[in-house]
């Protein structure tokens, strides 16, 4: 099976800045195949030869700016018709609303977000934003799982409507090993799974490059262990957002961020 990585750098409504990490890391791809074809001996990544490509879009008009939730529905609805394995590159979190209304209905998405998209306060926009997102989805959403979330505001009962659970911080730090078991547990019955990072998730002490750093973040171990306890051939893809350069901190979310992009793709094809 392909991977097509799709570097979606849409940063309007929320977060600008974004949009040049979601090219950043359009070009760590790059520069892996680059380095792969370099290698005179043989590598792990060397599998990714011909199974790789790597496809950009801009939004540099304002044409290019109002047409991007079509553009970016028929771009995720393409790659997941041909069955490809798709990573998503996205600017803020809002770029990544169009996979969310083309995955299969029975998918279960692991997301992995510091915020709960919903937000219906007082100081908060009702029009489509990069912190509402989830409440203006053109089709019912599929089963989201919010790995992370360090809200303190937003109603259980309100965000019940949204999401089938949630796994705040307080409870990864007190109940890790149970909240592992409980994901795996769901992954085992899903019919396909999607991963969706926010990448705030992330403490900010590990991955700096983010617009709004919360306090009390995952630890990329846990990070590691929860893809680790959800992967398998039901993946359907991930998309990785909001991940800001302007606000890193020596390279350190970049560093984070590629490493774990060339996990994926080794995990992918299981070398």
């Amino acid at each position: 099976m392909r991977t097509t990585a799709v570097v979606f750098p849409f940063d309007t409504f929320g977060n600008s800045g974004t949009g040049a990490g979601a090219e950043l890391l359009g070009d760590v791809l790059r520069e892996v195949l680059a380095d792969t074809d370099a290698e005179k001996r043989a590598t792990r990544p060397a599998v990714l030869r011909d199974k790789l490509k790597v496809k950009d879009f801009a939004f540099e008009t304002m044409a290019d700016v109002t047409a991007w939730r079509e553009t970016g529905r028929q771009a995720a609805k393409k790659v997941l018709a041909a069955g490809d394995f798709l990573l998503w590159l996205g600017g803020n979190h809002l770029s990544v609303l169009p996979v969310y209304e083309e995955l299969p209905p029975d998918t279960l998405v692991i997301q992995f977000d510091a915020h709960l998209d919903i937000y219906n306060l007082h100081d908060c926009t009702p029009e489509l934003s990069h912190g509402n997102f989830l409440l203006h989805a053109e089709r019912p959403l599929p089963r989201v799982v919010n790995v992370g979330s360090r809200d303190q505001f937003l109603m259980p009962r309100y965000v019940g409507r949204t999401f089938a659970e949630v796994f705040p911080a307080e409870r990864i730090a007190a109940d890790f090993a149970g909240v592992l078991q409980s994901l795996t547990e769901q992954a085992a019955t899903a019919s396909n799974i999607w991963i969706d990072l926010d990448v705030d998730a992330v403490d900010p002490l590990f991955l700096p490059a983010v617009c709004q750093p919360m306090p009390f973040g995952m630890t990329p171990q846990q990070l590691l262990a929860v893809l680790q306890a959800v992967w398998g051939d039901k993946v359907l893809g991930v998309s990785i957002s909001e991940f800001a350069p302007g606000h890193d901190v020596r390279d350190a979310g970049l560093n984070l961020l590629g490493w774990l992009l060339e996990w994926l793709l080794l995990k992918r094809y299981g070398v």
